[in-house]
C-alpha cells in the first residue's frame, strides 16, 4: 500500500490512495463518492482463461480467442447441476485491469461523446461487467463459452442462465 496521501478534490481532506477514487484525473474520497453506503465483499467463483488482453494503445481488447474457458473453483461443482443443458449464459465478472475513470469521453466504437453509463468501457467505478455468451460445452468445472470479451485472468463473480426479454414478456 502506498504511504503517500492525496487530497480529496471535493472535501479537501487527505487520504491514502486505497481510500480514494481516481475520476477525471482527480482524487475523490470514498465518503464524497459514495456517502454513507458501505462496501461489501464478493468472492470470485472462478477465472477466465483465453488469449485476450486489454489494448492499451486504443479502444477495446486484442487477441485471437473466440472461445474462452471459465475455470470454476472446485467447490462450485454442486451448483452446476444441469448447467450443460443451457445454450446461453450471462457471465458477471470483475474488470481487474481497469484504469482511472473518465466521467465523459468519446465512445470507442462510434466516437460519440458520452458518460460511463452510456458506454461499455471497462474503466468504471464498480469494475463489474456482464456479458451474454453461448455455452459450447462443460468439462468438469470448466465451461467453454463463445462471445466473452473478458480478458485473461478476469475473476468470475457469478453465472446465470440467459433470460431473453421475449421469455419475460411471455410470462407477464
Amino acid at each position: 500500500m502506498s504511504k503517500n496521501q492525496y487530497k480529496c478534490n471535493k472535501c479537501g481532506k487527505f487520504f491514502y490512495e486505497n481510500e480514494l477514487c481516481n475520476v477525471d484525473k482527480t482524487y475523490i474520497c470514498l465518503k464524497c463518492m459514495y456517502g454513507e453506503i458501505k462496501p461489501f465483499e464478493i468472492y470470485p467463483i472462478g477465472i477466465v482463461r483465453n488469449n485476450l488482453q486489454r489494448n492499451h494503445a486504443k479502444f477495446g481488447i486484442q487477441g485471437d480467442s473466440a472461445i474462452s474457458r471459465i475455470e470454476l473453483i472446485s467447490s462450485q461443482k454442486p451448483f452446476m447441476y444441469k448447467l450443460d443443458e443451457e445454450k446461453y449464459l450471462t457471465i458477471i465478472y470483475y474488470l481487474h485491469k481497469s484504469r482511472s475513470v473518465k466521467s465523459v469521453f468519446n465512445r470507442g466504437f462510434d466516437g460519440k461523446k458520452v458518460g460511463v453509463f452510456a458506454s461499455r468501457t471497462p474503466d468504471r467505478l464498480s469494475k463489474i461487467a456482464i456479458q451474454d455468451v453461448r455455452l459450447i460445452k462443460v468439462k468438469g468445472t470448466t465451461l467453454y463459452v463463445e462471445g466473452l470479451d473478458a480478458i485473461d485472468g478476469s475473476p468470475v463473480l457469478d453465472i446465470k442462465m440467459k433470460l431473453s426479454s421475449f421469455d419475460v414478456l411471455k410470462k407477464g
